[in-house]
């Protein structure tokens, strides 16, 4: 999703009137947590659903309106509109896929297609064909969207859950996947077929730390609109790792530069102009803006109009933020854990062992004393 000149000043109107009208009413004020947000391709919808279900679409011109409120069965993941607008697909916690539609605002959900396992990602092929999902228990599938139970393929290699999905510009064959094993893949998804694979940890300056090689999520993944750069954050890392797309066979990924920040970023977004917006977790710096000029990207002027209006904007609606400041990861639980029972086994094994050859030693010597006693 790129950022268009209008949608930051929208955005914080929007967020503004979001919180007012989820409070409204609301005994328990902490469970009106907007769970996911979107915006279409053109800019002219957006959508957001949040704690109590409620999924609640906006049409953005000429100005921000509710088209309608919604309800969805479970609390959700992803939300995604299709290129041409008139179908909205939701992913929840439970690894169900809705579709809603835009044109018909009132119209209930239907369910498309089910998993196993709780849904993390959600994107579509650019030409709508294909609805690709990624799951907790590492996989990726790739569905037909008017044939859901038809199954394309699935892009298997990733050793955690699989936590962002990005279709490149200028690629639309091409997926990237992002994980909590650190690996970001690039995947030909109609056949499954695996492309070529990066290791972030080899690249982050916080690599060595034992806490940060063992949990090291890829948070977002997102693209140029020229197509030359991918923009990949890690959660709780303050570093922006940048890449360029090759076009060979051997590198598709090819790491360009790692951008180091003050604080762990909260999201990040290119503009129409390939511009890197970067948000971070804290009222006194809260947007960075980075352009590219070759051969390296570099901090825009603080003063540039576009920047100090975002960074006005958000210092007067950061009441609405702090809530959300020093949260929980949401990565945090979804790691495996491994019980080494077989430690437990060996350990109660040997003491058992011992415990005997005490015993039999004890029982020797007695045997012993009373021999030696017959025999006196």
């Amino acid at each position: 999703m790129m950022i268009r000149p209008q949608v930051f000043k929208i955005d914080l109107s929007f967020v503004d009137v979001c919180i007012c009208r989820t409070s409204e009413g609301s005994e328990e004020k902490d469970s009106d947590r907007i769970l996911a947000f979107t915006l279409s391709q053109s800019g002219k919808h957006a959508v957001l659903t949040d704690d109590h279900k409620r999924l609640v679409l906006f049409s953005t011109e000429p100005s921000w309106q509710c088209i309608s409120t919604r309800w969805v069965v479970r609390r959700c993941t992803s939300l995604v509109f299709t290129q041409a607008e008139d179908e909205l697909y939701v992913a929840d916690k439970s690894g169900d896929v809705y579709s809603f539609s835009v044109l018909e605002p009132q119209k209930p959900g239907e369910l498309k297609l089910g998993h196993l396992s709780m849904l993390l990602d959600m994107t579509l092929s650019p030409d709508d064909k294909y609805i690709i999902t990624a799951d907790r228990d590492e996989k990726i599938r790739v569905s037909l969207r008017r044939a859901p139970y038809n199954i394309q393929a699935f892009c298997l290699g990733h050793r955690e859950f699989v936590s962002s999905l990005l279709v490149p510009e200028q690629r639309p064959d091409w997926l990237l996947s992002g994980s909590g094993d650190g690996m970001v893949n690039v995947w030909h998804y109609e056949t499954g077929k695996r492309l070529h694979s990066v290791d972030l940890r080899k690249l982050c300056p916080d690599s060595e730390n034992t806490d940060v090689a063992k949990k090291f999520a890829v948070s977002r993944m997102v693209g140029s609109p020229d197509g030359h750069h991918v923009a990949v954050q890690c959660e709780r890392l303050p570093v922006i790792q940048l890449f360029l797309q090759g076009s060979g066979e051997e590198e598709l990924l090819k790491s360009s530069e790692t951008l180091a920040l003050p604080l762990a970023p909260w999201d990040i977004a290119f503009d129409s102009q390939n511009r890197l917006w970067v948000i971070l977790e804290s009222q006194e710096v809260n947007v960075l803006l980075y352009g590219f000029s070759e051969p390296h990207w570099k901090q825009c002027d603080p003063e540039s109009p576009d920047l100090k209006r975002v960074t006005d904007s958000l210092h007067t609606h950061w009441h609405l933020f702090t809530g959300s400041v020093g949260g929980e990861s949401p990565f945090e639980h979804l790691y495996k854990v491994n019980f080494d029972n077989m430690a437990s086994y060996l350990q109660k094994k040997r003491e058992r062992l011992e415990l005997e050859s005490k015993k039999r030693a004890a029982a020797n010597s007695s045997k012993n004393r009373k021999k030696c006693k017959t025999e006196s």
